[in-house]
């Protein structure tokens, strides 16, 4: 997804301006309501930090850098229903889709990192912030499940059990094309490459990626997977799916169609379905699913009717 960036530097006559009224007066497209709203998100930032205040003072010469994400500016807070699982220790969460899992130049509150914080606030101890292990990220455009250690007890072993691989992460994926074999292992080294703003496997230099693969149901030029995670890299299953000629549908950035079908695809179309994974204190096998999002359903149903 694209974002919008303005870049503006405080002249000697805006000196001690609020940083709104400067915003707002700066560039036609920032309205005072938008920009207000922007700075509560955290878009703007003052000589390189983010700022969340309205009413800070500009200094002449001061460098500032509004990012907008086009997303909504109402931020995404976290309800019961989205939470799948919860203890001392660890909390599970069914992520939506179009919420980023961590903070960006563009937003700090609404991410869901923010959002946990904001959920997990002591009401009798609302300035200290609850501590939060973040062991796992999942894209923007995905949906589904995340797990973060919410006590120091849980933090180092919970790293240790995804980095020696002892989980079972499973995704579903609606992918253009049907993959040949059915049933596979991808492996490869992933490297992001920046000229191109993308993941790619490369012969050396990159981090080791596992990818293995399952067509459940296949369409005409379509298909339905089950993908079965064993390392977790940024953009892995995007990335090998499309250089297995099987690009995500809606994943723009890999070559996946925006239409399919007559159905316009706004996301990557996919969703971690299940984890399993020794609890990290009590040792109980934890295992956890949740259903498909309805935007990915429908576009699954309609593929059904066609084929």
């Amino acid at each position: 997804m694209k974002w919008t960036i303005f870049r503006l530097t405080v002249s000697a006559e805006k000196h001690g301006q609020r940083l709104d009224l400067f915003l707002a007066d700066a560039h036609e497209n920032l309205s005072r309501t938008l920009v207000k709203k922007v700075i509560d998100l955290g878009g703007v930032h003052l000589q390189g930090r983010r700022v969340r205040s309205c009413s800070q003072p500009v200094q002449n010469g001061d460098r500032i850098e509004v990012y907008l994400d086009h997303l909504p500016t109402d931020p995404y807070r976290i309800a019961d229903k989205d939470v799948i699982y919860r203890d001392p220790y660890l909390i599970v969460l069914n992520k939506p889709a179009f919420v980023d899992t961590q903070p960006t130049h563009a937003r700090y509150k609404g991410t869901l990192y923010e959002a946990l914080q904001w959920y997990l606030k002591d009401p009798f101890r609302p300035r200290q912030k609850p501590e939060l292990g973040m062991i796992q990220r999942l894209d923007r455009g995905t949906s589904g499940l995340i797990v973060f250690s919410i006590h120091p007890k849980a933090h180092k072993k919970m790293t240790q059990i995804f980095l020696e691989r002892r989980v079972e992460k499973r995704y579903l994926a609606l992918v253009s094309g049907v993959p040949a074999p059915s049933e596979g292992e991808i492996r490869s080294y992933l490297t992001r490459v920046r000229k191109v703003n993308k993941v790619m496997s490369v012969k050396r230099g990159g981090k080791e990626a596992i990818t293995r693969y399952r067509v459940v149901e296949s369409f005409n030029d379509c298909s339905l997977l089950e993908i079965n995670l064993l390392t977790g890299r940024s953009h892995q299953i995007r990335a090998h799916m499309s250089e297995q000629g099987c690009p995500l549908l809606g994943d723009q950035r890999y070559a996946g169609p925006k239409e399919f079908h007559g159905n316009v695809v706004a996301r990557p179309l996919l969703h971690a379905a299940r984890l399993v994974f020794q609890h990290p204190v009590t040792g109980q096998q934890l295992d956890f699913t949740t259903p498909v999002p309805v935007d990915m359903v429908a576009v699954y149903e309609n593929l059904k009717k066609e084929s």
